[in-house]
């Protein structure tokens, strides 16, 4: 049976792991061209054989978006591999949350650097295409889809700079949707609660015991709930633009 995206090209990045591993399999199920950005190579090739194995089309692209030419480059070999783009997904993302005054600049920095550069930079490259994509290709849409998460609608202690990150995520995405809706290319943001990646795991001890505390008793989604989002968004009809998806755990009141 014919996939929704059959003929369609997708760019995901934070690709070798939780979400954006779960939305490659998931676009690739409907017959997307995917290409994998992620930083660390062996995961994104080898997922890139699990597609083909499954019938799929699929490249790996090993890439640091926090450098803007690493992400434009990405993109290119996207494009030259399989000659058009019509969705990129931003899943890349990492979250080190804690005590500010413990807190280390480093880990500040490279919050904004993947969460929100990275992002800005793969956006920036991939306009052209997916501009290209909607004004010349049979569905006349393309979709840029953005995870942002709950924490880009309301602050907490402790969470600071994932904060400030991820509203800025939720803010630039709007903004794009107003200035290219008329162009045909949709804007998104997917704004999860708790979901059992490897997300919590990267933070400090300390932040870790806050978080299994803040988050006890409630049964975390999985990244495949988030990739079913995505998926809905980028199949969609032209006529109809899914703005602004919040998905929580059903347990998770804040």
């Amino acid at each position: 049976m014919p996939g929704t995206l059959d003929s369609t090209v997708a760019v995901i990045t934070g690709a070798s792991s939780g979400i954006g591993r779960a939305t490659v399999l998931r676009l690739a199920r409907e017959g997307a061209a995917v290409a994998l950005v992620a930083r660390r190579a062996e995961r994104v090739e080898q997922l890139a054989e699990e597609v083909a194995e499954r019938g799929g089309r699929a490249v790996a692209l090993t890439a640091d978006v926090t450098r803007a030419d690493a992400a434009a480059d990405a993109v290119a070999r996207a494009v030259e591999r399989f000659g058009r783009l019509d969705v990129l997904v931003n899943a890349a993302g990492v979250m080190l949350n804690g005590d500010s005054l413990r807190a280390r600049l480093d880990e500040w920095d490279l919050m904004v650097d993947v969460n929100l550069k990275g992002l800005l930079y793969m956006t920036k490259a991939a306009l052209p295409h997916l501009l290209d994509a909607a004004a010349s290709g049979g569905r006349g849409v393309a979709d840029v889809v953005n995870v942002s998460s709950v924490a880009g609608r309301s602050a907490a202690p402790t969470v600071a700079v994932y904060n400030a990150t991820k509203f800025g995520v939720t803010a630039a995405t709007e903004s794009w949707r107003q200035e290219y809706a008329p162009h045909g290319v949709r804007f998104s943001v997917v704004e999860p609660g708790a979901v059992d990646t490897e997300l919590f795991g990267h933070q400090q001890q300390h932040a870790q015991d806050v978080e299994n505390d803040r988050f006890a008793g409630v049964e975390k989604l999985h990244p495949e709930d988030i990739a079913d989002a995505i998926a809905y968004i980028a199949t969609g009809p032209r006529r109809r633009a899914v703005n602004e998806v919040v998905i929580r755990p059903t347990d998770q009141a804040f």
